[in-house]
């Protein structure tokens, strides 16, 4: 067996599949199964009662982790003139128009998100089918198409996420590096699903969280107790 195998059995001996725990217990069991060499991402896997394909229940929206997400997110803003300027005064790593559109038309995706004011969007729809299949289209219904570009940068830079329900109605939200401490992770935890019970559907039926799953990158999946992630809706 190799040490990889054997040190994901390790992990997961630790893990009763049959357990449903609590948050905060999920976060330090989640600490404890982190075995990679690098910091592993923690992230949470929320199971919906939604139906994606049904526009009224496209579960999308935005949560700002109070901890970030410990590392540094490269943003691209795509502004003209004065915007261009409080782009990079706000910590913009790149920011232009029509040069930048060349270069992702081209293949280059050295950024994690991108911004743009509203007179910019006629430009960057020309790019949108690389954009939008990697989800980095800008979006006016999560902030990143603004007027005010400068604070929508400082927003994303301080922790801000975008988080949307997927085909199989699952969303998938990283809450922080397996190296952060238990309670920064429970604190980064409680603001997503704060922030994806808030965003339930009128229209959603049933049990809106069906299923909620937290792991590292490498780690196994650890189930949590839904009885306390419903008590938080209430």
């Amino acid at each position: 067996m190799s040490g990889n195998g054997k040190s994901y059995r390790a992990a997961l001996a630790k893990v009763d599949r049959n357990q449903r725990y609590l948050l905060e217990d999920t976060l330090r069991l989640v600490k404890e199964t982190a075995r990679a060499k690098f910091d592993e991402t923690v992230e949470m896997a929320v199971r919906l009662g939604v139906d994606p394909r049904q526009a009224d229940q496209n579960v999308r929206g935005t949560v700002t982790l109070p901890h970030g997400m410990g590392r540094a997110v490269r943003v691209l803003a795509f502004a003209k003139g004065e915007k261009e300027k409080e782009a990079q005064e706000a910590g913009a790593d790149f920011v232009g128009s029509d040069e930048l559109i060349k270069r992702i038309s081209e293949g280059w995706f050295d950024f994690d998100k991108t911004v743009a004011t509203p007179d910019m969007m006629a430009t960057v729809g020309r790019i949108g089918k690389v954009l939008g299949p990697r989800g980095l289209m800008p979006n006016p219904k999560t902030g990143t198409v603004t007027p005010d570009i400068g604070k929508a940068i400082k927003e994303i830079k301080a922790g801000k996420l975008e988080f949307r329900v997927d085909k199989a109605g699952i969303v998938h939200v990283p809450v922080g590096k397996a190296s952060f401490g238990a309670e920064q992770l429970i604190d980064n935890a409680k603001a997503v699903l704060m922030s994806i019970l808030r965003a339930k559907p009128a229209s959603a039926k049933g049990n809106y969280v069906r299923g909620v799953t937290i792991s590292t990158t490498m780690g196994p999946g650890i189930k949590v107790d839904l009885s306390q992630v419903r008590t938080m809706a209430a």
